[in-house]
């Protein structure tokens, strides 16, 4: 009955959505489970940003691809231990057909051992002299007027090309898939645990988790709700995706936890050794921050947090005070490296995290269907589902570890992962959950581990807003 009241009258010529923009918005804020829309981007030009076609209209531009080894090992490929090339969008075509490079940029990488990924790439730059483009993305279907391809970012790989399981600090995530299936990306939270072949003598508990498994078809649009965590591959020869972070008031508080993360790895990691080879920076960074700007950083953030709450409160003068504590802990963004944050170290709950704007909609109440498909839990997807590309190959994630990709989107949340016991990290723990006798010296990064814990992270942002709130 709901899906039937989302529908309207479509004027002559004009494609048929299933929901209008004003529907659409409330079920991405307040649906706190992934979804897959289907049927709502018939008519976006953006569907034929196939990779050829994006090659003749970038014409010999270059853009920055990330390549990584085919093989799995126990460690994910985080983006400190990857290659990084400059190629153009034909050089990439050629090298994913198997074609031979002799020269080029893609020539000491053979095409059987590697992936290469264009991602998390800004459409704002890449057409920054074709801002014409930026309207072939119409996110205001979604119910957001005035974001388009300017807000969107790009996302091309080859087979096998992949982003470790992580989550995102900030927002909901829309992902549009133009080419090509991935099982279902950036800002993130990665975790240690190389979800694809898990080492379960160091990380025993995640033997508990459960996998949401969707592969993504092009026309489908995936939400990614906040906090969720997610690993995405490509599974086809070449795949394009668009996505856009949509912003929540969790926000805020979140700048400030990233404001205090980066402050404190900037510090800390400047300190070092630079010979010591530690790969602590995003590569997608020239340098290190100075303290000054950090701390610059950190006080625009908080004053950002009040005249926000300070909006809020004159928008919503009967509010509870209850509100306060349904903000979410949010996590830091700023350290893309694998620290602090993995699945058996500390506890984010999904159900933990409220919207101001929006309360969250019984699922009963969310109009599932042909148009709305529900990513369910592997032992509950039915066969019905299935046959609309919400796929699961009938095993339990932990023991999809035999060296083979499977090539799904794993979008587990975080309470299925969490630990109740911060006080040990799990690096540091035996099978049997002891202490580990062996791990005596503690590194910089143990340190760090503890300090961008987001529990002990939160904790800091909230003292630092009561001091300056006073």
């Amino acid at each position: 009955m709901a899906e039937a009241e989302s529908r309207r009258p479509a004027a002559p010529g004009e494609d048929v959505k299933p929901f209008t923009p004003e529907k659409t918005k409330e079920i991405v804020m307040s649906l706190q489970q992934p979804a897959v829309f289907c049927n709502m981007v018939g008519d976006w030009p953006a569907l034929h940003w196939n990779a050829k076609y994006l090659s003749a209209v970038l014409d010999g531009k270059t853009i920055q691809f990330r390549l990584g080894l085919k093989t799995m090992g126990l460690v994910p490929q985080f983006e400190t231990r990857c290659s990084y090339v400059k190629a153009t969008l034909e050089e990439f075509l050629a090298w994913s057909c198997g074609q031979p490079c002799l020269s080029g940029p893609f020539s000491c990488y053979e095409f059987s051992k590697y992936w290469a990924y264009a991602d998390y790439k800004y459409i704002a730059r890449i057409f920054e002299d074709k801002p014409e483009f930026f309207q072939d993305i119409r996110w205001s279907d979604f119910g957001f007027p005035g974001r388009s391809g300017k807000e969107s970012t790009l996302w091309i790989g080859s087979e096998g090309a992949n982003t470790p399981c992580h989550l995102d600090s900030y927002g909901c995530n829309l992902v549009l898939q133009v080419q090509g299936r991935i099982p279902y990306e950036e800002s993130s939270v990665f975790s240690k645990v190389n979800i694809t072949n898990p080492d379960l003598k160091r990380f025993p508990k995640f033997r508990n988790t459960t996998a949401h498994v969707v592969t993504l078809s092009p026309g489908q649009v995936l939400l990614v709700p906040r906090h969720w965590w997610h690993y995405v591959e490509s599974i086809d020869p070449i795949t394009i995706s668009i996505n856009s972070w949509i912003e929540l008031d969790a926000d805020h508080e979140a700048r400030v936890e990233e404001a205090i993360t980066r402050m404190l790895v900037c510090a800390i990691k400047s300190a070092e050794n630079p010979s010591d080879g530690d790969p602590w920076l995003n590569p997608t960074e020239v340098e290190a921050t100075s303290h000054e700007i950090n701390l610059q950083y950190l006080n625009k953030a908080v004053l950002a947090y009040f005249k926000w709450q300070k909006a809020s409160e004159s928008e919503q003068p009967c509010s509870s005070s209850s509100d306060a504590e349904q903000r979410t802990t949010a996590s830091c963004k700023r350290r893309k490296r694998q620290v602090g944050c993995e699945p058996e170290g500390c506890r984010l709950l999904t159900h933990e995290f409220g919207f101001s704007t929006f309360k969250a909609e019984n699922p009963q109440k969310i109009p599932f269907g042909p148009h709305l498909i529900q990513v369910l839990p592997q032992s509950q997807e039915t066969s019905s589902v299935g046959a609309v590309a919400v796929e699961s190959d009938g095993r339990d994630l932990p023991h999809e570890n035999e060296g083979g990709h499977f090539g799904k989107l794993h979008c587990t949340r975080a309470q299925l992962v969490m630990s109740n016991d911060c006080e040990t990290p799990a690096h540091q723990m035996d099978s049997d959950g002891s202490p580990n006798a062996s791990q005596t010296a503690l590194s910089t990064n143990d340190l760090l581990d503890c300090l961008v814990n987001p529990h002990v992270i939160n904790s800091v942002a909230r003292l630092l807003l009561e001091r300056t709130g006073v």
